[in-house]
């Protein structure tokens, strides 16, 4: 061993060369620049713990690796409703945690992932794997359904909250003076939806409001229909310029313009790539879109938590009172307990979770956020 150490030595000796001697570096009076995007910094669940590997740039999350599978109570749901479930949610725990020695829980926030949840018993989130079946399910009415088809409900679906239509979110100061969704058909305007394929409830209900208030408009602009403005944004026509007026072969109003005017080379609709109540934002904040028609509860969400970043424009009523137009989408969520091999505390935690559901507590919260009862 002496020999090893001496002969590592050695070879050390030739490469550093034979005046080396150790040196201190000049001080550093520089800052680096970061490389990565701009994110907007959503408030988290918890207070900061040491240590803590938080940072969403940081290539999704990739170092947190392992699997776990046994749970106290899971919830899985569609996450749109997310700051009213947070408040709700510890009030749950409050309630229960003690009684029922609730320490191993999760809940979902994403779009529904319900069924494949249900029937594969995981979620995966970078390298953590939750192998735990959801005691309850939070969704629309097409989640319920295909519950209800695997044959997975233990009961019927329950209503439990019900949503005040869609609005349209913008940057503070509207600079683009969005007003009705007309203006999402202008050529100098970028348009962020759900992506239609990884969220095709969100952006089959977003994009239907455009149409249907669009279609149930009795003053539409000059020559244009609700189905000039769908083709608009989603197939490729033209769009028209911010005034809406030229001639087009003789016809006056909106069509196949040729004002180039404030693209700047951007497309006139563009989509996130999964969670679309943190894509969209983030794409009007970046500048990536300059509009996205979403739910008035998670607009306002926005705003409160970013108000020098975003403004809402409403589709039928105020800010303070939406009253949505004629053709603006209004859902509603219904719960509904999953069938399963549980304990009787599980059980218990189960009935408890749908009672808090259920609860006047919860209402006022729901009333909070912009959201309300069926």
């Amino acid at each position: 061993m002496k020999q090893l150490l001496t002969s590592t030595a050695t070879v050390f000796a030739m490469f550093a060369g034979p005046s080396a001697v150790a040196q201190t570096p000049p001080a550093i009076t520089g800052s680096p620049t970061i490389v990565s995007p701009d994110l907007l910094e959503w408030p988290g669940d918890f207070p900061e713990e040491t240590p803590s590997l938080t940072e969403p740039t940081a290539n999704r999350l990739a170092d947190f690796h392992g699997e776990f599978s046994d749970c106290d109570i899971v919830l899985s749901t569609a996450g749109n409703y997310h700051m009213a479930l947070k408040e709700m949610w510890q009030l749950y725990l409050g309630s229960y945690v003690d009684h029922l020695d609730i320490r191993n829980w999760f809940y979902t926030t994403s779009p529904p992932i319900s069924p494949a949840q249900v029937l594969s018993g995981v979620v995966q989130f970078g390298n953590l794997n939750a192998r735990c079946v959801p005691q309850v399910a939070v969704g629309p009415a097409a989640v319920m359904n295909q519950l209800s088809a695997a044959g997975v409900n233990d009961g019927a679906p329950v209503p439990i909250i019900r949503n005040k239509g869609n609005v349209i979110l913008v940057k503070k100061g509207n600079p683009k003076h969005i007003r009705t969704v007309w203006d999402l058909g202008r050529r100098d305007v970028t348009l962020v939806t759900p992506h239609p394929t990884l969220e095709p409830g969100s952006f089959g209900n977003f994009s239907g409001s455009i149409y249907g208030i669009a279609a149930n408009d009795p003053s539409p602009p000059p020559g244009v229909t609700a189905e000039d403005l769908f083709d608009i944004i989603f197939n490729g026509q033209t769009p028209y310029n911010r005034h809406y007026q030229w001639t087009d072969g003789g016809r006056q109003g909106c069509g196949h313009g040729h004002d180039d005017r404030g693209r700047d080379g951007r497309p006139q609709w563009v989509t996130g790539k999964r969670i679309m109540h943190r894509e969209q934002p983030w794409a009007i904040y970046s500048g990536n879109a300059d509009a996205g028609v979403i739910f008035y509860h998670l607009a306002l969400y926005f705003v409160r938590t970013f108000p020098d970043q975003f403004e809402i424009v409403p589709l039928g009523g105020t800010v303070d009172d939406p009253q949505p137009l004629p053709g603006n989408r209004v859902g509603v969520m219904q719960a509904v307990r999953i069938a399963g091999d549980w304990t009787p505390r599980q059980l218990e935690a189960r009935e408890a979770l749908m009672d808090a559901f259920m609860s006047d507590d919860f209402s006022d919260i729901l009333a909070y956020h912009g959201l309300e009862r069926p």
